[in-house]
């Protein structure tokens, strides 16, 4: 028995829905994260109750996603998910069915479910329903899909990449039916969305082990069907753990030397990872012929620099490492950190100058914030005055 499952808002959906004659249950991830010791979270629920029978019960819902059977319920001040048990029909598109049928049977919900370690459910009462096996995958760590693993991926082909992505997250090994299932089915991989491939990419990067999620994707071919992967999973591996999805997307970008813009197209990632992506890439290309200068810790953002640095680590072992501790000190240390802290600007230098106004006044305040940087003069508008007047007269 798993005593007090579930939040004191989720607690009282179940009793309401079974107050009113109605089965209700916890489904899904939080009841795997619970029997894994981890934090569970996103309480869902899953009911025999048609999405209008539990609108009746309740008098604040919201519509998320009546079609398919879900229903936010707000009680308490927290939304709860709550949807309708439903076996689904045939998936032409291999991504939605073409048919969704709600049902008042609990086995028949999870038997749509795409792993044994997600078609678990808890009852108000504590019990656990174990209708796969998934209680014993969870303790050996296995990853296994329910029923015949190629109908389940002939359903919906991003439950391969969830495979993977779960071998990541939770360093678990993929069955190898599953993994013979996905070698035949991966070429569907190219009917689901980049944008879907995307998130659970993402997911995949921050979890606990993802160069076994690397060798998966060598091992089943699946790296064939991704939009952009590299040959070499080994190398890729060693850039990791990774920090942020961010510092995971760059590591596959250097191992698989991908241009930044390829990578963006592949993947559709957004403005944000774009700029990342440039940065690291602009870096790393001056990191492979010279040290770090005090230009490029006032250029790049710090996170583009730890990434360069740990993948200079990882990709090129014959440079000389830099600490990140350094790293940091150097960045704290620039007597400036943008042309806006300049304490002078272009209506200064045309008075001291005496000269009328012109593209010069540009040119001239880059090199004041060049000087500064270096050290040549100080941040300080007399100091600035007299080693601009000094180097402005000698041009003359």
């Amino acid at each position: 028995m798993i005593q007090h499952f579930g939040t004191a808002a989720g607690r009282k959906v179940i009793s309401a829905l079974e107050r009113e004659g109605y089965e209700a249950v916890f489904v899904g991830g939080s009841v795997r994260d619970h029997l894994l010791g981890k934090p569970a979270k996103d309480f869902d629920i899953a009911t025999s109750a048609e999405p209008t029978e539990v609108k009746a019960i309740f008098p604040s819902t919201v519509d998320v996603g009546i079609a398919h059977g879900t229903v936010l319920v707000l009680i308490d001040g927290e939304a709860i998910e709550v949807t309708t048990y439903r076996t689904e029909g045939t998936y032409s598109d291999h991504r939605h069915p073409d048919e969704v049928r709600f049902v008042r049977s609990l086995q028949e919900d999870l038997a749509r479910r795409d792993f044994t370690i997600n078609a678990l459910a808890v009852t108000l009462e504590g019990e656990l329903i174990d209708l796969f096996g998934g209680k014993n995958d969870l303790e050996q760590g296995m990853i296994r899909a329910i029923g015949e693993a190629a109908e389940r991926f002939n359903e919906d082909a991003l439950r391969m990449i969830r495979a993977i992505r779960f071998a990541a997250v939770l360093d678990f090994t993929i069955d190898e039916k599953t993994c013979h299932a996905i070698r035949e089915q991966k070429a569907l991989l190219r009917h689901v969305a980049v944008e879907r491939i995307k998130a659970e990419m993402d997911k995949l990067f921050t979890g606990v082990n993802p160069g076994k999620a690397f060798d998966y994707a060598v091992h089943t071919q699946l790296r064939e069907d991704l939009p952009l992967f590299p040959q070499d999973s080994t190398t890729l591996g060693k850039t990791a753990p990774y920090e942020t999805a961010l510092e995971g997307w760059a590591s596959l970008m250097a191992v698989g030397n991908f241009g930044p813009s390829e990578m963006v197209r592949a993947y559709k990632l957004s403005n944000r990872e774009k700029q990342f992506l440039h940065a690291v890439d602009d870096m790393m290309e001056k990191r492979k012929v010279r040290p770090y200068t005090v230009e490029d810790f006032y250029t790049y953002p710090m996170d583009v620099l730890i990434v360069c640095e740990k993948l200079v680590r990882k990709l090129m072992p014959g440079a000389e490492p830099v600490s990140f501790e350094e790293m940091e000190r150097r960045k704290c240390d620039l007597p400036i950190r943008s042309k806006a802290e300049l304490t002078v600007r272009g209506s200064d230098l045309i008075s001291w100058a005496g000269v009328r106004g012109g593209q010069w006044t540009g040119e001239w305040l880059q090199k004041i914030e060049s000087a500064v940087l270096h050290g040549k003069c100080i941040n300080d508008p007399d100091d600035i005055k007299g080693w601009f007047l000094n180097e402005f007269n000698r041009e003359e």
